[in-house]
């Protein structure tokens, strides 16, 4: 073999050899990878039971922080941490807050979880649909247009100087708290420009516009603006002090995609009118009815998180009268197979089959921690799976409450995203 080849084929081995560990790094940090993702960073366990670190990875857990509740601690077999407790009695034990220190093969440190201990927790899911209506705090604007002026010009005063999403604060220095007060403060100007004070993603600025005398006589800047919102989804769960949580979402704009500041809402008795069946590309949607007389209404709107709305229940739905509260199971207790939602698509309280497919742990901020497929032939048949109105119709395995519905796949109604209900309950 001359020189020059010899010298080829030995560059071509350490590239090889260079490939093959570039390989073994890329793999060793994508199992890494896979393994922190299949450990939560948080898990709740009811008070008196025992931790477990089963998540479906070699790991085991041992405390090694903790309140003074526990007087010894010990890992155990499959992960569980055995907890021995200070003082004995129902009445007499504490509720506390520990880390647990996750390790590979009972060796190598990987993680700690934050662990926090509750009591024992009941709620009844709810799945009755409700109408929404909801008072924003200040006018928010939605978009600009244009003005047609006494003489026929066109023009966009606005353009370019408010943006979608801004909230109307004050004009000229006077707050302004709903669309009426807005249109009366910009017709009375004479002409003049106007300040708007606007809060733009959590700044307040300050910006001008001169309004134009509309065709009509009326003076104009050219905004689209809305002060309220109303639809329909589904009550998820009641406390026994009438407290509620709903939709698993917040409600937002449907224009501008943000959530709404709330000043006031109710909820309210509705009546379903149609359904719009999902396909592939284009979900299906629920049409209802709000009775906004008083007699209808349900309750108040005290909080739009982006976890759900939350209020207190004024009068119980006439279908959960009857209907007993159920125990929860917090994320680590979910098993992939099979769960049932319950919803009132068909105009009552009813309970359809699914199947989970996946949890994610690491999803707090996208209410997408359960992936499911719709499998019951009933619900199928009506809605072709999962459709708008729907969000917040509570997940429940094994007779215990594990979530709310949330998304649908836009590209597979069969398919939709759940909250876990620990993410509710914490808002």
């Amino acid at each position: 073999m001359s020189d020059m080849l010899r010298k080829l084929w030995n560059q071509f081995q350490r590239k090889r050899k260079l490939a093959g560990y570039t390989g073994i790094v890329v793999g060793i940090l994508f199992a890494y990878a896979l393994l922190m993702h299949s450990i939560p960073d948080k898990m709740y366990v009811e008070r008196g039971e025992e931790p477990s670190c089963a998540f479906g990875v070699p790991v085991t857990g041992t405390i090694v922080k903790s309140t003074e509740v526990f007087a010894s601690r010990k890992p155990a077999q499959n992960g569980a941490i055995h907890l021995t407790p200070l003082t004995q009695g129902k009445d007499s034990r504490q509720e506390g807050t520990y880390e647990v220190l996750c390790r590979l093969f009972g060796t190598i440190p990987v993680k700690r979880i934050a662990v926090q201990e509750v009591g024992k927790k009941e709620l009844l899911a709810a799945g009755t649909n409700i109408g929404i209506y909801v008072k924003n705090a200040q006018t928010m604007i939605i978009g600009t247009g244009e003005v047609v002026s006494e003489s026929g010009a066109k023009s966009e005063p606005a353009k370019n100087v408010v943006q979608s999403g801004d909230y109307i604060l004050a004009v000229n220095g006077t707050t302004v708290h709903s669309k009426a007060q807005l249109v009366e403060k910009i017709s009375s100007c004479g002409g003049e420009k106007i300040n708007l004070r606007l809060l733009r993603g959590g700044e307040k600025i300050e910006v001008s516009i001169k309004p134009v005398r509309s065709k009509e006589g009326i003076y104009q800047i050219g905004v689209w603006v809305r002060d309220d919102i109303a639809g329909v989804g589904t009550l998820t769960y009641v406390t026994d002090d009438k407290q509620y949580g709903a939709l698993g979402h917040g409600v937002t704009d449907a224009d501008v995609g943000s959530l709404i500041d709330v000043e006031k809402g109710a909820i309210y008795e509705t009546t379903i009118l149609e359904i719009r069946k999902g396909q592939r590309g284009q979900p299906g949607e629920m049409s209802g009815m709000i009775n906004y007389n008083d007699e209808y209404k349900l309750g108040t709107v005290e909080e739009n998180t982006n976890v759900g709305i939350y209020g207190k229940l004024t009068e119980m739905p006439k279908e959960l009268k009857s209907v007993e509260a159920m125990p929860v199971t917090y994320k680590e207790g979910i098993k992939k197979g099979k769960a049932q939602i319950i919803s009132s698509v068909e105009g009552s309280r009813r309970t359809y089959e699914i199947e989970i497919e996946q949890t994610d742990y690491h999803s707090e901020g996208n209410n997408k921690g359960i992936q499911f497929r719709v499998t019951d032939e009933r619900l199928l048949e009506d809605t072709g799976g999962i459709v708008q109105g729907m969000s917040g119709s509570p997940i429940v395995q094994n007779g215990h409450m594990i979530g709310a519905v949330t998304h649908v796949f836009i590209s597979d109604s069969k398919m939709g995203y759940g909250i876990f209900i620990e993410n509710m309950l914490e808002h």
